[in-house]
């Protein structure tokens, strides 16, 4: 690989371009590297921060759930039930769905997923991400503090609907295993649900109410509320063209609207695109794709919707964002630019419908994210090994609203010298060899 300091002096100084400095480029704009590049800045540091769009979280950070999971102990594990794998396989279910055509890119990825998730692997990474969860409520909440826009989070928690007495045993069995770790909840019997949510319809064996998740009724928004602050507090957001890394002698640089930008140290935050970057400079790391599409539907007449909603049978979320209420799908297997295949909005719709009392479309058509993710479950933090100054912040699969901030928090103090607030040693990259 050519550096732009060697590009430089082979073209010659009429080659030399105008340099925009600063200590460290981060690079993504999603709620992930925007989390970062305001950690940094706490810490004293010159940050640019780089995306493609002119605005923050304009792509993974916009459509999700909205929920801060701060009682969510154990990850999104691959199934071990033979029957929830057999109808995965047929794609008979909602929850996951794959596109056969993409199966050999994704097929690899998938059986380090399974392997990863047996009961003891699936445990150790829990523990590994559990500081960082518990965390999670606290550290958005002194952010959203800052950024002046409590609007934007609401205590309401979130409900999980059971259709059978099967798969509620199995969710009141998981409730116990959590509550070891000080994570509490409200059992709910019909009674209870139609007084939380007295716009539902539909039979149910029972619910578990999570009062304690923070809901944010608008993502993007809040993204664009913390970019906002880092601006306001002197942080230069800029787009540019992440995959233009390159390593000069001394720092590292990316192509700017009108010049170079320049800093010392650079950290990759571009979640589902961070390897079209690292990739380029020599790291194989698994990093797999799990894409996931939502729409926007007006509630019909004064129909309330309190919570976001969790039809655990079914395999679809609703949840009452500020721009409508959300249908939510699970995860699709596809290579992540495939083109949209929103198969899972399709089946549940109607099943939605069923459930509360929705309305139009609002969405012209469904919209579609793509979910960054290592095969552990666990986020890459830390430096990488063979490059000074950089540094990796990305794979947060599900939970990327959730620890932003925090993973953040951990990176900025690792790369300030400060005491981590947690051991940063399970997020390496080094884990894959």
């Amino acid at each position: 690989m050519i550096t732009f300091g060697e590009a430089e002096r082979f073209l010659g100084s009429e080659s030399r371009v105008a340099l925009v400095k600063a200590d460290v480029l981060v690079l993504g704009a999603g709620i992930v590297g925007v989390s970062a590049a305001l950690h940094l800045q706490k810490r004293g540091r010159d940050v640019i921060l780089v995306d493609r769009h002119e605005g923050a979280g304009e792509e993974t950070s916009y459509g999700n759930a909205g929920l801060i999971e701060c009682a969510s102990v154990f990850p999104y594990v691959f199934p071990y039930d033979l029957r929830q794998i057999l109808r995965y396989a047929l794609n008979r279910s909602a929850e996951a769905h794959y596109r056969f055509r993409d199966l050999p890119a994704f097929l690899p990825w998938l059986v380090r997923y399974f392997l990863a998730s047996s009961p003891e692997r699936a445990f150790r990474s829990a523990m590994a991400a559990l500081p960082l969860i518990r965390r999670s409520l606290v550290e958005h909440e002194a952010l959203i503090a800052e950024a002046g826009v409590p609007q934007l989070l609401r205590r309401t928690g979130w409900i999980k609907l059971f259709r059978s007495n099967a798969t509620l045993d199995k969710g009141l069995a998981d409730l116990e295993r959590i509550r070891r770790y000080g994570v509490e909840a409200d059992v709910l019997d019909d009674k209870a649900i139609a007084v939380r949510e007295p716009n539902l319809s539909g039979t149910f064996a029972g619910a578990i109410h999570w009062p304690a998740p923070g809901f944010i009724p608008d993502p993007g928004a809040l993204t664009k509320a913390y970019a906002a602050l880092f601006v306001r507090r002197g942080g230069r957001f800029i787009a540019a063209d992440a995959r233009t890394l390159m390593q000069s002698e001394a720092s590292w640089r990316v192509d700017g609207p009108n010049g170079a930008l320049s800093g010392r140290e650079a950290v990759i935050a571009l979640g589902p695109w961070s390897d079209d970057v690292f990739r380029r400079l020599g790291y194989n790391m698994p990093l797999g794709i799990k894409r996931g599409y939502h729409l926007h539907l007006a509630p019909r007449g004064n129909a309330v919707l309190n919570h976001p909603v969790l039809d655990s049978d079914r395999g679809y979320l609703l949840a009452p964002m500020n721009r409508g209420i959300r249908l939510t799908t699970g995860a699709e297997f596809a290579r992540r630019d495939a083109p949209p295949s929103p198969v899972q909005i399709e089946r549940t719709l109607p099943m939605a419908r069923e459930l509360f009392p929705l309305g139009g479309a609002i969405d012209a058509t469904p919209w579609m994210g793509r979910r960054p993710c290592m095969p552990d479950m666990l986020p890459v933090i830390g430096k990488a090994a063979r490059h000074a100054g950089l540094w990796f912040d990305f794979g947060h699969q599900h939970h990327g609203l959730t620890l932003g901030p925090v993973t953040g928090r951990l990176l900025a103090e690792m790369m300030t010298g400060e005491e981590p607030l947690a051991d940063p040693r399970p997020f390496a990259a080094e884990r894959f060899g």
